[in-house]
Formats: structure tokens, sequence, C-alpha cells
């Protein structure tokens, strides 16, 4: 099996999935990001995003029962898969290895 790498937006989407557990579909995680990361995100990127991890196995999805507020439309919920986990470990373990690389550095006098 060849390397798989996460894009930025790959690795903030596949994060706020493992955060939002059984809350994970597009809107809360659009809502997420602009909460946490002060960031607007379109939802149309978002679910392109999850699709192409459902697809790179670190993710997968589930319909979940018709609501009334959604007009008896389902939503797709999004679980992180032990995959999906495993990767964002391994990118956790190798920035804290670079960041244990980077001088102490100090705030230059402005």
């Amino acid at each position: 099996m060849e390397k798989s790498y996460l894009g930025e937006f790959e690795e903030l989407v596949l994060t706020m999935v493992g955060i939002l557990q059984e809350e994970a579909y597009g809107n809360a995680i659009v809502t997420e990001i602009k909460e946490r990361m002060g960031r607007d995100v379109n939802l149309s990127a978002v679910h392109v995003t999850l699709y192409r991890l459902e697809d790179k196995g670190y993710v997968k999805s589930s319909m979940g029962g018709a609501t009334a507020t959604r007009g008896g439309r389902r939503k797709r919920i999004f679980n992180i898969t032990n995959a999906g986990l495993s990767m964002l470990h391994a990118i956790q373990e190798k920035r804290m290895e670079l960041w244990k690389l980077l001088p102490q550095l100090k705030f230059a006098d402005l």
C-alpha cells in the first residue's frame, strides 16, 4: 500500500470529525471550524473533503434519521476510522519532532 498524505484542510476536517464524533456532518463541521479556528469555509469544500477522506479510508459515513427541522431530509454522519485516527497520531508525532528541533526563538523588540 502506498503512503498517503493529508493536506492542511483534509487534516483540519478529519480532526473536526474526531472532535464532533456522532455529530460530525457537513454543517456542524463548517460551524466548528468557524468557531474554533475563526476561519470561514465553504460547505461544498467540506463535503468534497469528507468524500475524499472516505475514499482514503480515514472516515466512514452513514445516514442519520430524518428530522422535521431538515424538511424530512437525512444527514450523512461521518465517523473517524482507526486508519484516520492513526493518521492524526502520526501527523501529531511528526509535528512534535519538528517543534522539538526548533530553537528557542524570542520575539524581537518592535
